[in-house]
């Protein structure tokens, strides 16, 4: 149960914040888009034959575009119409760039959310052990955190990929296997390498947030006081620490979302997430037609940017109303 004190702190930042509805907003929308994908696309984002008669890419509704055409030997002027069709266009390859939008957010959620949650479980108790423990312990175990940090993200994630390769996880869609969008594609694909590599990237974020807590909790008087009735330091880690430091970790683990977002449509941009359905395999994609056909490239960036703005404001508030100390849009 959330303390009533918590959630009165919770709610009355939120009141105040218009930051924070703003962000809650984007993000909601943002999994309403992902998680009905099958029904709101309006094509098979994985079909290429959207063309006009010419063999050009359709532009968004209300947008046109002057291209040259080859026609026996001589180059004429040729203009693109909009089709209600296509709504937010088709790209180079012929294929609805609205229904790769929507998959595209399914694949940047799924490795954010499940990126975020394997980095918490491998730094929270590496971290808390070493803070609890202190001493040779701590240090042994830091330094391997250091290590990690020695290397730049992208790097080192580049490099596991190389190693671990670009395997994906299918997942059944739910949603098509009930039967309410039985022409799109039956499984939700999950970069399952990328997905383990932004956890080992990014957990000594958490390690070390861990440890500054379970440093902090150790010297605690009711932690004393169960040492003295004999509990042991696995139970105290379990029962007393562990719950007590969540906060800052929870803090943590919304704005890791957003970060690993980012790093994960860097490495489908470099071509290592093993989908296309991926907003940084579009941008990509769409990067050499920005001068004719923009919006290949542009909208796929735009959800990115949505997506990450949401998060973290969503952060900002919560760090401001679960931690007293910090001073934040409306004071600690």
């Amino acid at each position: 149960m959330i303390p009533e004190r918590l959630k009165a702190s919770l709610k009355r930042e939120f009141h105040q914040s218009l930051l924070a509805k703003v962000g809650l907003g984007l993000l909601i929308l943002i999994l309403f888009l992902a998680l009905f994908a099958p029904i709101l696309a309006t094509h098979d984002p994985t079909t290429s034959r959207y063309w006009d008669d010419q063999g050009n890419s359709y532009p968004p509704l209300g947008i046109t575009y002057d291209t040259e055409i080859a026609q026996e030997g001589e180059r004429v002027e040729y203009t693109v119409e909009p089709t209600t069709e296509h709504l937010l266009g088709t790209n180079n390859v012929g294929e609805d760039i609205y229904s790769k939008f929507l998959y595209g957010a399914r694949t940047s959620l799924l490795v954010g959310f499940f990126g975020t949650g394997l980095a918490v479980l491998m730094g929270v108790p590496f971290g808390l052990i070493a803070g609890y423990y202190g001493g040779r312990v701590d240090d042994s175990m830091m330094r391997v955190a250091d290590i990690m940090l020695a290397f730049p993200s992208l790097v080192l994630a580049v490099a596991l990929i190389g190693v671990l390769g670009a395997a994906t996880i299918p997942i059944p869609d739910p949603i098509v296997m009930a039967g309410f969008a039985e022409d799109m594609p039956e499984y939700m694909i999950l970069p399952g390498s990328v997905t383990i590599v932004v956890a080992l990237v990014t957990w000594v974020w958490f390690a070390r947030v861990a440890r500054g807590e379970a440093m902090a909790i150790r010297s605690e008087e009711y932690v004393k006081a169960a040492r003295s009735m004999g509990a042991s330091n696995r139970r105290i880690l379990v029962t007393h620490v562990l719950p007590n430091s969540l906060t800052p970790v929870i803090v943590l683990a919304t704005i890791q979302v957003a970060a690993i977002i980012l790093l994960e449509s860097s490495l489908s941009y470099l071509g290592f997430s093993g989908t296309t359905l991926s907003w940084g395999y579009e941008i990509q994609q769409g990067q050499a037609y920005l001068s004719t056909q923009w919006w290949i490239a542009t909208i796929p960036g735009i959800g990115i940017v949505l997506a990450v703005i949401g998060i973290n404001l969503l952060g900002d508030w919560l760090r401001d109303s679960l931690d007293p100390n910090i001073e934040g849009e409306h004071g600690g």
